[in-house]
């Protein structure tokens, strides 16, 4: 599979290129927000300029005020995009003018021999124009004056990438036929390792891994390929109970994780084997099934279970708490793993190709009809008010919209939808589940009235 070019945004904090980066996707998907070191992972997006594929990445700001060891972690992350990009796209604060930090990272820019275009930001008026004369003792021939928040000599930028950029003759075109990247979100409340199991996964310390809880702010999007099969690893920010969101930033951040729920073909929902299931994790277990998702419980830190000799008698204690406690999310297959030591990684994948292949099974009407009214014989529905369900008619039919996996979905003709109960909606699930599996996978029962 071809690759395609790379171009990295990197920059002190505070100079826009987290607007840059979403100026350029046509999308918004770093947070962009006036508070210096907003981004602290290396975001990557593949995109499209013009006609020509590119993968951006949006990096931490170097020079962040986090601390010397989280500032190092940063400052390591711009490095690694560096390496990785074939253009870099070096940001500066025209109106702050040139700093001590702009001239250093400049230094290291012209070490990497890559290919440098200097974008002077926020020149959002024509008399501005002048500040970008600070920044031409960088060095750099290529320096373009633009306004990310307002698209202002973007035309010009994105044709200077465009003639820098390497042949894509390497890229081939996507297969008509080939399946849709799975798109894993992989989701927990903070500090329960995350951004390690993504590291674990992708063996390279593609997002920052600190002991400061929170450190992930936005969703980062990762492309991922195994096997031959492309997924799409959505690393969300950790979620906390709203009560304890210390800044605008971080609701944004439970907003986006959020979102990444509703996006996701699959959630990884990660657990702390040592805690075991708390509250917030019961409250984002419950975004999962209000979003209907199919999903997976991975049961994290594993190493940190001692002794050895205790670990089987350890897990089935958690198994059972988790089981107690998630009860609403019975169909969740759970792992349980070590990021850090990568012990049991495997199993996550050998879940998820059960998943997939689960989704891909039916239902036929004659079967799928013989088998509710016998269900609804043996145990008849309750009376609801005055009425009591009865069952005219059931089909399979295709879940709405594209997806690489959707969870298999029935419609119900029956006398009135409202006299289906909760717990007799969950015993016909239990039933088709009985039948076929759908192992990690919701069961959608649809009703309509026969009128």
């Amino acid at each position: 599979m071809g690759k395609a070019p790379t171009v990295a945004i990197v920059g002190r904090p505070n100079v826009g290129k987290s607007a840059l980066f979403n100026r350029l996707l046509r999308r918004r998907v770093a947070i962009v927000h006036d508070e210096p070191g907003v981004t602290r992972d290396r975001l990557a997006s593949d995109c499209y300029l013009d006609d020509m594929p590119i993968t951006l990445v949006d990096t931490g700001g170097i020079g962040s005020s986090m601390g010397d060891t989280f500032n190092e972690q940063v400052r390591a992350e711009a490095e690694l995009a560096m390496q990785m990009a074939d253009v870099i796209v070096f940001v500066t604060d025209g109106p702050a003018g040139l700093t001590p930090v702009d001239e250093l990272l400049a230094k290291e820019l012209r070490k990497t021999r890559k290919p440098v275009i200097v974008a002077v930001n926020k020149i959002d008026h024509l008399k501005h124009a002048a500040l970008e004369a600070d920044f031409s003792s960088l060095g750099f021939d290529a320096m373009f004056p633009v306004s990310a928040e307002h698209g202002r000599g973007f035309n010009e930028l994105v044709d200077a990438l465009k003639t820098i950029l390497p042949a894509q003759a390497n890229v081939p075109d996507q297969e008509p036929d080939s399946p849709l990247p799975i798109k894993l979100a992989i989701v927990g409340r903070p500090n329960v390792g995350k951004s390690s199991l993504v590291n674990a996964i992708l063996q390279d310390k593609r997002t920052i891994v600190s002991e400061i809880a929170g450190t992930t702010r936005d969703a980062v999007d990762i492309p991922y390929y195994r096997n031959g099969r492309a997924f799409l690893l959505i690393d969300t920010a950790g979620i906390r109970p709203r009560g304890k969101h210390n800044s605008s930033v971080e609701v944004f951040s439970v907003m986006r994780s959020e979102k990444s729920i509703e996006r996701a073909d699959i959630c990884a929902l990660v657990v702390d084997a040592v805690d075991g299931v708390t509250a917030q994790d019961k409250k984002i277990a419950g975004l999962i099934q209000e979003s209907e998702k199919p999903c997976l419980v991975i049961v994290n830190k594993l190493d940190l279970v001692k002794p050895s000799t205790r670990v089987r008698d350890f897990v089935e204690a958690v198994l059972g708490q988790i089981r107690s406690n998630l009860f609403f999310l019975n169909y969740a297959p759970i792992d349980v793993l070590s990021a850090h030591t990568r012990e049991n990684l495997d199993r996550l994948f050998t879940s998820i190709d059960k998943i997939e292949k689960h989704s891909r099974r039916t239902l036929g009407t004659g079967q799928l009809n013989r088998l509710l009214q016998s269900a609804m014989e043996a145990h008849p529905p309750p009376l609801r008010g005055n009425r009591r369900l009865k069952l005219l008619y059931a089909t399979q039919v295709g879940a709405n919209g594209e997806s690489a996996i959707r969870p298999p979905m029935f419609v119900l003709f029956v006398n009135d939808p409202e006299a289906l109960t909760d717990d007799y909606r969950r015993y016909l699930e239990s039933k088709i589940r009985e039948h076929i599996g759908y192992y990690g996978l919701p069961i959608l029962l649809r009703l309509k009235s026969r009128h």
